[in-house]
């Protein structure tokens, strides 16, 4: 099934219920579980950029949840994607992060051989099989699709239509910003932390806290900053440079340094912005530089941070320097956006945590809180129900509705 997107931007209700998701979400095992199979499997993932994989042969690995992500270049050009598992024994075709296969893929478990379209092209000593299909032995395909330049993928169909259809709302302001014109800067990005994966979302979700906890932020856009929720999860979080920006070292020469690109219109030249992807995921903008993030769940209180930075193909030494600017305030927010999400995550063990209550200058707390209660209807129970009766309990209130 496939939900059409309205592409017009939600309006925070007047009456609405200030709570949040409940303090035992974020920490059960089976509701984990439950994610990856009705979230992580189902939704659509950033994968990366196509200037990632540029010739034929190369690729990239990662990991969704319990499914393992591989996406190449084939001969002909398309970038596909598959799950990095040998049909033989379920070994990972590639064991690498990224890399180049000269001729093929070959598993480095038994020497099972693939072709950069998946098929299979041999077994090692293959008279020991008997009669292989090698139709029904190649690599099992996942869904991708490219918009933008960046690269989607997944598992399986889920409720998400197309990106394309998906990124609607999106598209036209991306279209200025050329982001098919891309180039990666370095490899992927990857750091764990100690925290469950809704805590990193919901501090990502609001700007409430930016003028408290981001003075780097607060200097540069703070007074023009606005995030703004749209149907389905997804959201826009943008600021503009403050007239008086500059308070800050980094600020100051980053604001004096920035310069527009070639092509860009001119309100995106000291803009910096954010489309948020439902459920996980972030493609951030700023005049130098886009990037992408996003979280997966490692445990439900260990979560992976992945992402890729990318510059544009021709930039001055003014807009390189700039580009290291923009970074390392980015870092900084980084940072300090860690410290508050374990500090979130950690007091929902307290005896006296009684939940959330929520501004309206964060509805898009609300807003992803709300789409996750659509797919996973036991987030409703404010107590915890029980970590064996957390699957059952879902699909019953599923059946129900």
């Amino acid at each position: 099934m496939t939900i059409a997107i309205d592409v017009k931007p939600l309006e925070t209700p007047r009456e609405w219920d200030r709570s949040g998701l409940p303090g035992w979400a974020y920490h059960s095992q089976a509701l984990l579980e439950l994610e990856k199979r009705e979230l992580f499997e189902t939704h659509w993932q950033v994968a990366g950029h196509v200037s990632d994989v540029p010739e034929p042969g190369d690729y990239f690995a990662f990991d969704i949840g319990n499914d393992r992500a591989l996406v190449v270049r084939g001969r002909d050009g398309e970038v596909r994607a598959f799950h990095n598992i040998c049909r033989h024994r379920g070994a990972r075709v590639v064991a690498n992060d990224r890399g180049h296969c000269k001729n093929a893929i070959v598993c480095p478990f038994h020497g099972w051989v693939y072709d950069f379209d998946g098929s299979l092209r041999g077994a090692a000593r293959p008279k020991t099989f008997g009669e292989l299909d090698k139709d029904e032995f190649g690599l099992k395909p996942m869904e991708c699709e490219i918009a933008h330049g960046f690269i989607f993928v997944r598992s399986r169909p889920g409720p998400q239509p197309s990106v394309a259809e998906l990124l609607m709302p999106f598209a036209a302001d991306m279209a200025e910003y050329r982001l098919e014109t891309l180039q990666p800067t370095k490899g992927f990005n990857r750091a764990e932390i100690p925290v469950n994966w809704k805590s990193v979302r919901d501090v990502d979700n609001e700007g409430y806290h930016v003028a408290m906890a981001h003075p780097a932020l607060q200097d540069l856009y703070g007074s023009t900053y606005k995030d703004i929720p749209y149907p389905q999860g997804l959201s826009l979080s943008t600021g503009t440079f403050d007239p008086h920006a500059g308070r800050r070292w980094s600020v100051r020469h980053y604001v004096r340094l920035s310069q527009p690109q070639d092509g860009m219109a001119e309100d995106k030249h000291r803009r910096w912005v954010y489309w948020g992807l439902f459920p996980n995921a972030v493609i951030a903008a700023t005049p130098e530089m886009v990037q992408f993030y996003q979280e997966f769940p490692v445990s439900p209180g260990k979560t992976l941070i992945r992402g890729g930075i990318y510059r544009y193909p021709h930039e001055s030494r003014q807009q390189k320097l700039a580009r290291y600017l923009a970074a390392r305030i980015d870092r900084e927010t980084y940072a300090e956006d860690i410290q508050l999400s374990v500090w979130s995550n950690d007091s929902m063990k307290s005896s006296a945590f009684e939940g959330f209550h929520l501004s309206d200058l964060e509805y898009g707390v609300r807003n992803h809180h709300d789409e996750m209660r659509k797919l996973m209807p036991v987030l409703n129970l404010q107590d915890a129900p029980g970590e064996e009766r957390v699957p059952m309990l879902n699909d019953a209130l599923l059946a129900g509705r």
